[in-house]
């Protein structure tokens, strides 16, 4: 049966973790990572399949750098490769036509109203905003712009031309905290040390070929259409679909110390997520939602609530002060513990 909701098949619950340190200087937007900006900064583990490692490795490398201050987030990434091309110009329009590279960002990991960020190598982005995750109803709102947003892109190599000695393209983002915060709520504030954020990268890879001195989408044969497109991330997903906020990285806020840990309260509100694949998967074999779900062994006593067209479940937090809660349309959140 197809589900609306496929459950990710990842073996254990283990989003990347990024300790993001805070920048010491001035950006000089240029495109190039060959700078005393970044010389602080490490790189991500190198990206995966979007399915994990069910799927092969990627045939080209692909890394990040972050840095913070005060005003923004600054992204870097390095995209090796000796296919490097562009056609889209025009902000806004669907940039994964061509390869591209893409920023998630989901500041209060309540996996709704979050951003994605699409750039190519011409530098042409696309940025919107994401009420809820498209299996959840959500809708994109493409006429957002994130306010003070500004990119830049270096080719090593030469832009759309297959006989250049071409290596890689490397790109900068600056996003500033002004439009990141305005979808969070109340008491949203800039990060301080400690504080993370729910964040995810995609690199799109079309398979091509080479004609008339144009790179040229392969054609599957069996179906006439171009072969589907790679995706590439930092942290995978286990399903071929980037919007699966709760399953992005953590990016800690650094600033000294490196050693946070992803909190217990995120570790529950998986357990919770899993009930909520069962809840939809149940929908979609029998019309309903159910108070019979099937529990994992860990003593955690979660509460499940339905009604014909609703689900809401929720457990203890990990200090037992508050409740946290899930509900049907996917969102996460915490509540003073009444029980």
């Amino acid at each position: 049966m197809k589900y609306r909701i496929p459950k990710p098949r990842l073996e254990t619950f283990a989003p990347k973790v990024y300790y993001c340190r805070k920048a010491t200087g001035k950006l000089e937007l240029d495109g190039s990572l060959d700078k005393e900006f970044w010389a602080d900064a490490p790189w991500t583990d190198d990206f995966v399949d979007i399915e994990g490692d069910i799927r092969p490795a990627p045939r080209y490398r692909t890394r990040v750098k972050m840095l913070w201050d005060e005003e923004a987030l600054y992204v870097g990434a390095e995209l090796t490769g000796d296919e490097i091309w562009a056609y889209v110009t025009k902000r806004d329009d669907v940039i994964f036509q061509d390869n591209d590279f893409e920023i998630f960002i989901d500041p209060d990991s309540d996996t709704q109203c979050y951003y994605e960020f699409e750039m190519n190598a011409r530098n042409t982005v696309w940025d919107l905003l994401l009420t809820k995750a498209y299996r959840d109803s959500g809708k994109p709102m493409n006429a957002f712009d994130l306010k003070g947003l500004r990119s830049a892109v270096k080719i090593h190599g030469e832009l759309n031309n297959p006989y250049a000695n071409n290596v890689k393209w490397t790109c900068e983002v600056v996003l500033p905290y002004e439009s990141l915060l305005e979808c969070c709520g109340q008491g949203a504030r800039t990060p301080m040390p400690g504080d993370f954020w729910r964040i995810n990268f995609s690199r799109v890879h079309w398979k091509v070929d080479v004609v008339d001195g144009q790179y040229v989408k392969r054609i599957n044969p069996d179906t006439g259409k171009p072969f589907p497109e790679d995706n590439w991330v930092w942290s995978p997903i286990g399903v071929i679909n980037m919007h699966y906020p709760e399953l992005w990285g953590y990016v800690f806020f650094c600033d000294g110390r490196e050693n946070y840990s992803i909190p217990e309260d995120e570790k529950l509100k998986w357990q919770l997520r899993l009930l909520y694949y069962q809840q939809h998967a149940h929908y979609d074999e029998t019309g309903r939602f159910t108070t019979d779900l099937v529990l994992s062994n860990n003593g955690w006593n979660p509460k499940i609530q339905v009604t014909d067209n609703w689900f809401e479940i929720s457990c203890p937090s990990s200090d037992g002060k508050n409740r946290l809660i899930i509900f049907a349309d996917g969102r996460t959140t915490s509540t003073a513990n009444i029980d």
